[in-house]
């Protein structure tokens, strides 16, 4: 009972995601009818049912009878959310990229041990999708977000989660300065396919190792180096 209620405590905070992060739906919106939406959430519908419970009773998002769940239109449903107020600061890549140095390396430590098969092999075919695109020429920035969200959420540790606002606004401004360095995307490319090795390998230590190189490498292509 405990796995199943953790288990839509997880699709409540994906759904969350969808609205404060990606913006998918706003206040008002209607979020997709129960088997579209659990066929994309890769859950079965009695999970999802509990999730939007949890959502509704968090003020997040509310049953119109007869019409379907939107997200609620009330501006303090968003308030405290997550950490998601950190990501109105104007701190800069730097910052950022520093607060993904500490934390990072150590979630795709836990990832490599915790991580369910089914959460493995979403984070691997998440990898593939960025390694794709970067060989296309196309926009990675929603394949990168799903990358690193799913090696977070594979730690099974809800304050690491809850990290992934600050995470988002983090990786989106390096896609974008990427996007100017061709070194910087070679090293994308070639970390995280280090990283993924790792990861599929369970090797905690060399997932930490990775990820660190990873997040320096970018730090460093992109004239953010830290001390140290």
């Amino acid at each position: 009972m405990a796995s199943t209620r953790r288990l839509s405590e997880s699709v409540a905070d994906d759904i969350r995601t969808m609205i404060t992060i990606e913006k998918r739906f706003c206040p008002g919106d209607k979020i997709p009818n129960e088997n579209e939406l659990s066929r994309e959430l890769d859950v079965s519908r009695t999970t999802l049912r509990e999730a939007v419970r949890i959502l509704i009773t968090n003020g997040v998002l509310e049953i119109r009878r007869g019409l379907g769940t939107y997200v609620r239109e009330e501006k303090e449903t968003y308030a405290g959310m997550a950490l998601g107020s950190l990501t109105d600061t104007k701190a800069g890549a730097r910052d950022l990229y520093e607060m993904r140095l500490i934390f990072e390396p150590e979630a795709a430590a836990l990832a490599a041990v915790r991580a369910s098969d089914q959460e493995l092999k979403r984070i691997i075919g998440y990898g593939r999708q960025v390694e794709e695109l970067i060989r296309e020429g196309k926009d990675r920035t929603k394949a990168e977000h799903a990358f690193h969200k799913a090696i977070a959420k594979a730690t099974h540790n809800d304050f690491m989660y809850k990290l992934m606002p600050v995470l988002y606004e983090a990786i989106g401004k390096g896609v974008a300065l990427s996007e100017q360095s061709e070194a910087a995307v070679k090293s994308t490319l070639s970390d995280h396919g280090l990283i993924m090795e790792f990861l599929e390998a369970r090797d905690a230590q060399g997932a930490r190792s990775a990820m660190k190189i990873h997040i320096r490498h970018a730090m460093k292509e992109l004239g953010l180096d830290a001390e140290g």
